[in-house]
């Protein structure tokens, strides 16, 4: 009864954290994936490229671009305007302006797991097979589905509106430079190459670790796990191809092979075999692991960029 009654009054002062139900509103931008997909990279690339005069680190990202789970609603609905927000939640209808960040599924459940132990929710030496099983049947400690439900809802439902702009890890890591030009192009930002230069080297793998380092025992996302386990860690792609046996392989293809093809990530094991082929939207399926993006806009931007280093960041 009590608690209750202290959550009327939250609700009634603003003081609740309103998740799913928060006021959407028209200029709203949304930074989606699924968990351990490159969304805390992706939030420092959008905060250094917006707001780089706040020099943006894991005491302020919170606020530069906020999770409506973890901010009360009064203090979200008093935030300047446009608002750029990050979500984990699956699709919803209401979101006017999406970035949907994806991963490679056989990367994502290798970094859930290394998560999983900094947080202690398996102890160290869970049997890595174990683990993969549970991530195929989403049995893992948040409500956000597995991780084919929670892409293919925002991939079928807007993957062909220009309300969404999709981005792959893989893509931000080897293309960064013309990949953060589409993100500016997309959510109305007016950027120059320098300026997205800049937004890279603040968000690079190296200064994240040094930024854990001095502030991860405060962010809300590690203060609570163990310190001696770092939240920003090998931030590459295609790690799996080292640490998931044939087995796991196997059972994330099953799973969701089909999914996989027409985001343009390549089917290795025997089980996907016997799937039938998909159609990746721009009809060309990647053969390195890599998916296949969209063509660049020719911006004067993105045609600076063109032809410069690829840039590999953090998670």
């Amino acid at each position: 009864m009590i608690k209750r009654i202290v959550a009327g009054w939250k609700r009634a002062f603003g003081l609740n954290k309103p998740g799913r139900h928060l006021k959407v509103f028209p200029d709203d931008v949304f930074l989606v994936s699924y968990p351990k997909s490159g969304n805390t990279w992706t939030r420092f690339l959008i905060a250094n490229l917006i707001y780089p005069e706040k020099n943006p680190d894991f005491a302020n990202i919170n606020e530069l671009v906020p999770d409506p789970e973890g901010m009360t609603r009064r203090r979200l609905e008093r935030l300047p305007r446009p608002r750029y927000l990050k979500s984990h939640a699956y699709f919803d209808h209401r979101y006017p302006k999406i970035v949907h960040i994806v991963r490679d599924p056989r990367d994502v459940v290798l970094s859930e797991y290394y998560f999983d132990i900094k947080r202690c929710a398996i102890p160290e030496g869970f049997p890595l097979e174990q683990f993969v099983s549970r991530f195929v049947r989403g049995e893992l400690s948040h409500p956000y589905g597995t991780w084919g439900e929670n892409t293919a809802t925002w991939f079928y439902a807007r993957g062909n509106s220009p309300r969404l702009l999709l981005v792959t890890y893989e893509a931000l890591q080897s293309d960064g430079p013309r990949q953060m030009a589409r993100i500016a192009e997309f959510i109305g930002v007016p950027t120059t190459a320098e300026r997205i230069r800049f937004a890279i080297e603040q968000s690079s793998a190296d200064r994240m670790r040094e930024l854990e380092k001095k502030q991860g025992h405060l962010w809300s996302s590690t203060k609570r796990t163990r310190q001696d386990k770092p939240f920003v860690r090998a931030a590459k792609a295609g790690g799996w191809k080292k640490e998931l046996s044939p087995a796991s392989v196997a059972e994330i293809e099953s799973a969701w092979g089909g999914l996989m093809r027409e985001l343009g990530y390549e089917l290795v094991s025997g089980a996907a075999a016997n799937l039938e082929t998909g159609n990746v939207a721009d009809g060309n399926v990647g053969t390195s692991g890599s998916p296949a993006q969209p063509p660049i806009p020719s911006t004067p931007v993105a045609a600076k960029l063109s032809g410069e280093q690829s840039f590999a960041g953090t998670r």
